[in-house]
């Protein structure tokens, strides 16, 4: 596992590997880190949250996978990365909706069928990787967690933040916010 020792470590990070294309999806991993974030923002979410949609894939620019990883039928767990990656360095209202929002899509597709009906291919294909939608049992549990709710109200942001030339602030914008919840 690759850890992160710096705010200029994950903004490289965003900045180098975020121009990658985002497995299956019409925009780049860069812009839909920015669209997430930006989604938060719009909906009134805690500076805590919108740190979270900015770097809720960060796990997809630490493995060497490549995109057509869920295409060779593999879960790369990116969400595990991606909160290893930052622990130690920012706070579990942060860390925790990153690890937990692959399992936020599998709570709301057992949840909401209308949800699964309205997930793009590319999600689709990952969410059968995943552990397919929630059981009954699995969905009690994810809601008595600490941040379910922040892990939802990201996966929302997640799901939209997937529009080719949508126009949003830049990274720069974002790092005075995550500069001011790292340790």
């Amino acid at each position: 596992m690759q850890a992160i020792e710096s705010v200029d470590e994950v903004f490289l990070l965003l900045e180098c590997g975020g121009g990658e294309a985002y497995f299956g999806e019409p925009v780049t991993v860069l812009e839909h880190s920015l669209q997430s974030a930006w989604f938060v923002r719009q909906k009134g979410g805690e500076d805590s949250l919108v740190a979270a949609a900015l770097l809720h894939d960060l796990g997809h620019l630490l493995h060497n996978e490549g995109e057509d990883v869920a295409d060779r039928g593999m879960d790369t767990q990116h969400e595990e990365l991606g909160a290893a990656a930052l622990t130690g360095h920012l706070p579990d209202v942060v860390l925790d909706p990153i690890r937990m929002h692959v399992a936020a899509k599998r709570y709301l597709c057992h949840a909401n069928p209308r949800y699964f009906a309205a997930l793009s291919p590319a999600s689709v294909e990952s969410l059968a990787l995943q552990g397919g939608p929630m059981t009954e049992q699995e969905a009690a549990e994810f809601l008595v967690m600490a941040h379910a709710k922040e892990a939802v109200a990201l996966r929302h942001a997640d799901d939209a933040a997937k529009v080719p030339g949508l126009k949003v602030p830049e990274l720069a914008s974002y790092r005075s916010l995550v500069e001011q919840l790292w340790n």
